[in-house]
């Protein structure tokens, strides 16, 4: 990267951090404020609303720093949709909004950036069969994705700084395998995801535990909304690979929103509905304290990322037997902490029948061995006694 873009993120990240404590007295004076309540982790009230910090540092650098870089019909188009999603934040910070509501503002920012950026999927390459035209598919797939991913990083925001953290980690990486893994990504979207990750460094000191501002719905829709955004950069022509790698980059969030959804329905729940069962929740509830959860999942994290920067250098065989593993391992780790529940534990049921199977076959067969060998020596015994 050129110097001047290097210096323009140092720039994004001091006015985040600069920007952050007025944001904190605005939230407090509109009554964007997280009281604790019984799902809460907070104690006392706390400030909302720090998304806005990240959204004004970010447009500022994008819109008078690094105005060159970015296309005028993806700069403009990228910042409706932006809006839409940062009002609906807004809102739902103050006065909390219907879950219905909330993905009403999603999908018509999703809508915005399909219909004024051209950010959307139109090709599929399906292995084995070729690629495919998505057609009118396009735009519900489209939709579809932006929803998903904006709704799975807000869920995410539940501990100080963990939405924050995992999300640097996650675009980070996205920017890294854009910029060398993935030619068809253009270097306008990789400028535009490290200035993202700079205005979230500058704010995450204030964010991190113990918090004195949080993201809020306002942050947690537009990190979200924004990912899902850049990563279709990378998937208007989609391969299997190119969609596995930001999977594979936001598995701690998909992860959990995933098996939040099969537990409410297994629950005979509303999949809206509220829970302390997450992720986080559960880490806490095993022992782990506030820092130490978020930072076992700073680490969980990691370690997506490094497995998504495999996918690039693998082959398709490969690339298959790695996603298989991955599942076995996700879904060992799952049942091991109980997120869709203590007793649902199919494949951990499964490996301890087989132990159990293996080992009373074994001990059953040392058994007998055993009292072969003591018939044998007793025999022994008797014809030695009878011929003396």
């Amino acid at each position: 990267m050129r110097f001047e873009i290097i210096v323009s993120l140092f720039a994004t990240m001091i006015i985040s951090a600069i920007l952050t404590p007025f944001v904190r007295r605005i939230s407090f004076k509109v009554g964007a404020v997280d009281k604790p309540t019984a799902r809460r982790v907070n104690k006392v009230p706390m400030p909302t609303m720090g998304g806005l910090a990240i959204f004004i540092a970010f447009n500022f650098s994008l819109f008078f720093l690094l105005r060159d870089q970015i296309p005028n019909l993806q700069l403009y188009g990228i910042f409706f949709g932006e809006c839409i999603i940062l009002i609906t934040g807004i809102i739902d910070d103050i006065f909390e909004l219907k879950p219905t509501q909330k993905m009403l503002g999603i999908l018509l920012a999703a809508l915005a950036v399909y219909m004024f950026a051209n950010v959307r999927m139109t090709t599929l390459t399906i292995p084995f069969v070729g690629m495919v035209y998505l057609g009118w598919f396009s735009l519900p797939i489209t939709l579809l994705w932006i929803a998903a991913i904006t709704n799975a990083i807000n869920l995410l925001d539940g501990l100080d700084g963990l939405a924050t953290g995992v999300t640097i980690i996650a675009l980070f990486t996205t920017g890294f395998t854009g910029l060398f893994f993935l030619p068809s990504t253009n270097i306008y979207v990789v400028i535009m995801i490290f200035t993202l990750v700079a205005a979230e460094i500058g704010f995450l000191p204030y964010n991190f535990f113990p918090a004195r501002i949080y993201l809020g719905d306002t942050g947690a829709l537009f990190i979200g909304f924004m990912i899902s955004i850049f990563s279709l950069s990378g998937l208007k022509n989609a391969t299997f690979i190119s969609i596995l790698i930001p999977v594979m980059i936001l598995g701690v969030p998909i992860t959990d929103t995933i098996y939040a959804i099969l537990r409410r329905l297994l629950n005979k729940e509303s999949i809206s509905h509220a829970d302390k069962r997450h992720l986080h929740h559960r880490l806490m509830q095993m022992g782990l304290t506030h820092r130490q959860t978020v930072l076992v999942i700073y680490g969980i994290s990691l370690i997506f990322s490094f497995i998504a920067l495999l996918y690039p250098i693998s082959t398709f065989w490969g690339s298959i037997l790695l996603t298989i593993a991955i599942l076995i391992g996700i879904e060992l780790f799952v049942e091991a902490i109980g997120l869709v529940g203590e007793n649902r534990t199919p494949m951990l049921n499964w490996i301890r029948k087989m132990v159990r199977s293996n080992t009373s076959k074994t001990d059953s067969n040392e058994f007998k061995e055993e009292n072969t060998l003591r018939d044998q020596v007793r025999t022994r015994s008797e014809r030695h006694k009878k011929g003396r």
